[in-house]
């Protein structure tokens, strides 16, 4: 068996840099976590992929044929169908090892999970071909989720990604430090909702538009209470603890080291013996 998260997001939501924390937090427990670039596009990722799509098809492959003539929505849509059409490129540089836990850091394109399949036949693929037991972790940035209209179009786009995909989800709120004082207390509101507080927010909105679609609105928050489908996770990249957290939350989804031993790594240790720096730092 193996295991991955299948990293999901609107460009900017901060997947690269989670891919980077995780692994990072994964070495510092001496455990192996792989990543895997599905970006066609990326210009610059802090991490060494174990695969990188764009030794397969770089997106300005696709914009710059004289044929087709993608724009750049296009072209990374036909990338990442070129990724479906040639997935024994993909077996061979994921090997077979089994117990592998690898990330698969996605496009930004948020049509690519909220309503087209190219997403959801890629799971299907590491499911049921190559052996994957999948998480899908959509991020969504603080920023855009601290009042409540932007809470419910983010939760609007979250419920449309789970749907669409089929897969055990969990929906991770990013950048949480950068947030202002007011700002994250603000945002605690609606790690665990109240429909009513919001709808009452909006409600006393002087928005004219607010006050033409209170109805739907208020539809929204009801069917967020009655189902309890969307719940949000904070992460704060700068706190370990917090990083820890959403791990083993996915790792619970998944049943990550249930069945297997956990894949480790050597580190070298530092040398006890080794010489202070005379000044008390290190250089």
């Amino acid at each position: 068996m193996r295991y991955g998260q299948i990293v999901l997001g609107p460009a900017g939501s901060g997947k690269s840099t989670y891919c980077s924390t995780i692994v990072r937090h994964a070495a510092d427990a001496k455990k192996v976590v792989e990543v895997v670039n599905l970006d066609p596009a990326a210009e610059y990722f802090d991490y060494q992929p174990m695969a990188d799509i764009r030794e397969l098809i770089h997106v300005d492959d696709a914009m710059q044929d004289e044929d087709m003539h993608f724009g750049p929505n296009g072209g990374l849509v036909f990338c990442m169908e070129y990724l479906l059409e040639n997935l024994d490129w993909l077996e061979e540089q994921l090997g077979e090892s089994d117990d592998d836990y690898i990330l698969f850091d996605c496009p930004g394109q948020i049509e690519l999970y909220t309503h087209m399949p190219v997403i959801r036949q890629f799971a299907d693929v590491l499911t049921q071909r190559l052996n994957f037991r999948l998480c899908a972790v959509f991020l969504i940035d603080s920023q855009f989720l601290v009042d409540g209209p932007k809470f419910l179009s983010g939760t609007m786009t979250a419920l449309s990604v789970m749907v669409n995909l089929e897969l055990p989800h969990l929906n991770v709120i990013t950048k949480m430090d950068l947030l202002s004082k007011a700002a994250r207390k603000q945002l605690d509101n609606y790690l665990d909702p109240d429909p009513h507080v919001l709808l009452a927010e909006m409600a006393g909105s002087s928005s004219k538009w607010n006050q033409k679609h209170a109805k739907l609105s208020e539809a929204i928050g009801k069917l967020i209470e009655d189902y309890s489908l969307v719940r949000f996770c904070p992460l704060n990249i700068r706190d370990e603890e917090s990083v820890a957290d959403v791990l083993m939350t996915i790792d619970n989804i998944i049943q990550y080291g249930e069945d297997n031993d956990v894949r480790t790594r050597d580190f070298e240790e530092p040398d006890p013996e080794a010489e202070e720096p005379e000044d008390g730092y290190d250089h």
